[in-house]
């Protein structure tokens, strides 16, 4: 990883940039008021970056080499790539999609997209002519009251190593030009939605750059400080939303906060009970308490507004390809170094009509919980709102089937938190 000396120059660059921008926090009035009003919403994965286990049709047709939009397009090349992710952009999310999430009670849509959709690398089998379709989105959100956090989902280089980054495999990012990338591409992102400041109301710097996976903590903040600035030459009042890096959220406290003339930032934490062995094995009480215990420890602590831009029903990680394409799930023991916990019967594909009355019933209780939860904070953002048949996860799905409240506010099993 680089050292500290590699960031230097773009340290005081970038600080300098701060500086200039710096100010008392501005009169300006938010266009959602994330201070006193609770974020309900539901990104719309697996639309503008697509990923296997959301859409596993696009990727099987295309063979066992595709694991990832990068080898997608890479397989496909990029006439066929275009055309098939063309037929997908223009039908998976369309104008009712918004309204369907309104009409339950949202008030926001999170909508992740890759730099590819803003600058081309040289080298990359990525295509464009997604942002025509993003702009077809922020019509139809107007058109449904809905507020929506765009969201840079994916860097060059990959700031997780994660399929949902656009290319699985090694972290790379912070390498090279990655960086100035990243910002470009970001920069690129908030010029083109300045003027849609009443729906675009806030923007993720960069979605789950893994600290644990060996980004380096010192240069993300350094980017998070460039980023705060680039969003600001756009925006005075367009809210910046940092991902906390899978660190406890509240360690970020003291970091670009108000107190030191930086306004309206927001953290975003993800919490999932499935991608470990132990989680896997609890029953649906001690997953409830988990995330009773996760919203006091890390939302309500945070110094600065914080959401939970990234949860889900399930209790199981058998939605197919989940772990990625060609990787088993830990629940039956087909993942590696895994033990047997139950079958993924229905649960690998499916549909929440076809669950057991039991399985229903904690699907419903374990979501309610955390709706619970997570409004002890500033508020929650659901992954995801369709799958191609993972029913665990699939709003539109578990609304239609009584498993997700709908109005969001209704409660079955109400005060578990």
């Amino acid at each position: 990883m680089p050292t500290m000396s590699k960031f230097s120059q773009k340290s005081l660059l970038g600080l300098s940039l701060l500086a200039a921008l710096v100010q008392a926090t501005p009169t300006v009035s938010l266009n959602f008021d994330y201070r006193g009003d609770k974020v309900r919403g539901v990104n719309l994965g697996g639309w503008l970056v697509t990923e296997p286990w959301i859409t596993p049709s696009l990727f099987d047709a295309a063979g066992d080499a595709a694991v990832d939009e990068w080898s997608l397009c890479a397989t496909l090349g990029p006439d066929q790539c275009r055309s098939v992710l063309s037929e997908h952009w223009s039908t998976f999310i369309t104008a009712d999609d918004l309204t369907q999430i309104a009409g339950a009670g949202m008030n926001h849509v999170r909508i992740p997209v890759g730099y590819w959709a803003l600058k081309h690398l040289e080298g990359d089998p990525y295509v464009d002519g997604q942002l025509e379709y993003l702009d077809q989105a922020i019509g139809w959100a107007r058109a449904a009251g809905l507020k929506v956090m765009l969201d840079l989902h994916g860097a060059p280089g990959s700031q997780n190593g994660f399929d949902n980054s656009g290319k699985r495999g090694a972290i790379q990012w912070q390498q090279g030009n990655t960086v100035e990338d990243t910002k470009d591409a970001l920069e690129a992102l908030a010029a083109r939605y300045e003027g849609d400041g009443d729906v675009v109301t806030a923007i993720e710097a960069l979605n789950e750059p893994s600290i644990p996976g060996g980004v380096n903590q010192d240069g993300l903040k350094q980017y998070y400080y460039d980023s705060w600035g680039l969003i600001r030459k756009a925006s005075q009042d367009t809210t910046l939303v940092l991902h906390d890096g899978f660190v406890p959220t509240e360690s970020w406290n003291g970091f670009m906060s108000e107190s030191a003339g930086v306004w309206y930032v927001m953290m975003d934490t993800h919490h999932y009970e499935v991608f470990d062995n132990g989680l896997l094995a609890m029953d649906t009480q001690t997953h409830v308490s988990n995330v009773c215990s996760f919203a006091q420890d890390h939302l309500v602590t945070s110094d600065k507004w914080a959401i939970v831009g990234e949860w889900t029903g399930a209790m199981t990680d058998c939605a197919k390809y989940l772990n990625g394409k060609g990787i088993g799930a830990r629940y039956d023991g087909t993942f590696s170094n895994s033990q047997h916990i139950g079958s993924c019967e229905g649960k690998s594909t499916g549909s929440v009509a076809a669950m057991s009355e039991e399985e229903r019933s904690n699907l419903r209780r374990f979501i309610e919980a955390q709706l619970d939860a997570y409004e002890k904070g500033n508020g929650w953002v659901y992954w995801t709102w369709k799958t191609e048949g993972a029913p665990e996860w699939d709003m539109q799905q578990q609304i239609a089937g009584g498993v997700f409240p709908n109005p969001v506010t209704s409660r079955q099993f109400p005060g578990q938190c």
